[in-house]
C-alpha cells in the first residue's frame, strides 16, 4: 500500500513552518528596503535620494535591484528555502485535497484503499445480493476440497509441514491482498497477465498487451516464497486465495500437444524428449534420440507411470498434479476457479477484487483448446494398465475437484 513520504508532523509542524516563513520574510523585507524600522513607533526610515516624484520609474527599479544585488548570501539562501518549504507545504495540502485526475484504475495508493472492502470480505460478507447463485456454487467446491483431503488424509497430510520452496507458484498482489497459484494448462498465461495489470499500478491496462514471454518472466510478478516465515504466514491468513483447475487428463493432453507436438517447443524436446525417446523407444533414429522432437502420446504416458521417473524428483509443472504445485489440503483456498466456466469464475473474482468495470479477463480461442473428445482419442492407445496407473497418479485431482472417470477410461 503506498504510503506518503511526507512528514507526520500534524498541524503544529506546518503552523512551525508557516511561522518561520512569515518571521523570514519579515527579516527580508526589512533587510532589502529599509522598509521596516528596528525602533518601535519609528516610521520606516528610506533609502536616501532625490524626492519620489522626481525619479524616473527606471531609476526606482535599478535601485530596488541594486539593493537586492547587495543582500548577503546567507539572507538569500535562507529566504529560498524558506520559500521552497513553503510551497511544498501548499502543494501537499493541494494534492490531498485535488487528487491527480486521470488516475490509473488500476493504481491502489493510500487514499483509494483507506477503508475500501478487500476481496475476501466481499466473498464472506457480500455488500450486494449475488442473483447468480456463484457464491453457493463457490462454497460448495471449497466443501469438496476440504472433504476430499479429510477421507484421503492418510494420502494428503503425507507432509505436514510446508517449505517456502513449495510455495513458488503462489503469486502475491499486495495492493488487492491477493493470492494466486497457477496450474500451468489452466489459462495461467492470461491469469498472469492480469496479475500483472493489477500490481503494475498503472504499467498496463489491458492484459492482452503484455506479450505471453512477459507474462512468465519471474521478475515480473513475486511469489509468496520470496517472503519471510511470518510474512508468509500473515498473508496465507489474510489475503484472497484462489486457484483454476481443469479435468486432468484434457490438461495432461493439452501438455503433451503443446510441448512435444509443436516445433518452438525445442527446449522441451531436448530436455524431456530425448529422455523419453531413449528409455521407451526401441530402435530409435540417431535423429530422434539427438533431438526429441517426435515423443508419441503413449510413449509420454509410459514415462508418466514409470517409477523411475517418480525417483528422478518432482514432474514439471506443465504435467505436475494440482494437488502437489498448489497444497489444496494444506492452504485453505477462498475460491476454485475452473476452465470449464473459466470467464465467468475469472470475472467474478474481478468484480470480488472491485475491479470488475475496468478489467474483464481475456477471451480465449475456443477453437484451438483441447476437448473431451480429443482426449479420448488420445488415449484410445493406451493400456488399460496405464490408464488405471495414470488415474492413480492424478486420483486426487479428480476427488478434490469433483471431476468424474473419463467414461473413455478402461479401469476394470
Amino acid at each position: 500500500m503506498w504510503t506518503s513520504s511526507f512528514p507526520q508532523t500534524g498541524g503544529e509542524g506546518v503552523y512551525h513552518i508557516a511561522a518561520v516563513v512569515h518571521s523570514e520574510l519579515g527579516s527580508f523585507v526589512s533587510l532589502t528596503g529599509g522598509l521596516s524600522s528596528s525602533v518601535p513607533g519609528r516610521p520606516p526610515e528610506l533609502p536616501l535620494g532625490p524626492p519620489p516624484a522626481a525619479r524616473s520609474l527606471s531609476v526606482l527599479m535599478k535601485q530596488t535591484l541594486g539593493e537586492l544585488m547587495r543582500m548577503s548570501r546567507i539572507c538569500r539562501m535562507l529566504f529560498a528555502t524558506c520559500l521552497g518549504s513553503f510551497i511544498l507545504v501548499i502543494f501537499y495540502f493541494q494534492s490531498m485535497f485535488h487528487p491527480v485526475m486521470q488516475r490509473n484504475p488500476f493504481v491502489v495508493d493510500g487514499c483509494c484503499r483507506k477503508g475500501s472492502r478487500n476481496a475476501l470480505q466481499e466473498l464472506y460478507s457480500p455488500s450486494q445480493l449475488d442473483p447468480s447463485g456463484a457464491a453457493v456454487l463457490h462454497q460448495a467446491r471449497r466443501d469438496q476440497v476440504v472433504e476430499s483431503c479429510r477421507v484421503n488424509s492418510a494420502f494428503s497430510r503425507k507432509r505436514r509441514v510446508l517449505t517456502p520452496g513449495d510455495l513458488k507458484h503462489l503469486v502475491v498482489d499486495e495492493d488487492h491482498e491477493l493470492i494466486y497459484c497457477y496450474v500451468p494448462k489452466v489459462a495461467c498465461t492470461n491469469w498472469k497477465r492480469v496479475m500483472m495489470v493489477l500490481t503494475g499500478r498503472g504499467k498496463y491496462s489491458d492484459p492482452m498487451e503484455i506479450p505471453s514471454n512477459q507474462a512468465h518472466v519471474p521478475s515480473n510478478l513475486k511469489t509468496l516464497n520470496q517472503y519471510s516465515i511470518a510474512e508468509i504466514n500473515h498473508r496465507l491468513k489474510n489475503y484472497f486465495k484462489f486457484l483454476f483447475v481443469r479435468e486432468p487428463f484434457e490438461r495432461l493432453v493439452s501438455a503433451y500437444r503443446n510441448k512435444f507436438t509443436l516445433k518452438y517447443n525445442a527446449s522441451f524436446h531436448k530436455r524431456f524428449g530425448t529422455r523419453i525417446i531413449r528409455r521407451y523407444r526401441k530402435n530409435a533414429t540417431q535423429d530422434a534420440l539427438i533431438n526429441g522432437a517426435d515423443v508419441k502420446f503413449k510413449e509420454f504416458i509410459e514415462y508418466l507411470v514409470d517409477p523411475a521417473t517418480q525417483r528422478d524428483g518432482p514432474l514439471n509443472e506443465h504435467w505436475q498434479t494440482v494437488y502437489q504445485l498448489c497444497h489444496p489440503c494444506h492452504i485453505h483456498y477462498d475460491m476454485v476457479g475452473k476452465y470449464e466456466t473459466l470467464e465467468e469464475d475469472a470475472n467474478y473474482i474481478l468484480r470480488l477484487v472491485g475491479v470488475g468495470d475496468s478489467l474483464r479477463f481475456p477471451s480465449y480461442a475456443k477453437s484451438t483448446r483441447t476437448t473431451d473428445t480429443m482426449t479420448a482419442q488420445f488415449f484410445s492407445n493406451i493400456s488399460s494398465q496405464q490408464q488405471v496407473q495414470l488415474y492413480q497418479l492424478y486420483k486426487m485431482d479428480f476427488l478434490m475437484f469433483n471431476y468424474s472417470i473419463p467414461s473413455y477410461l478402461k479401469l476394470d
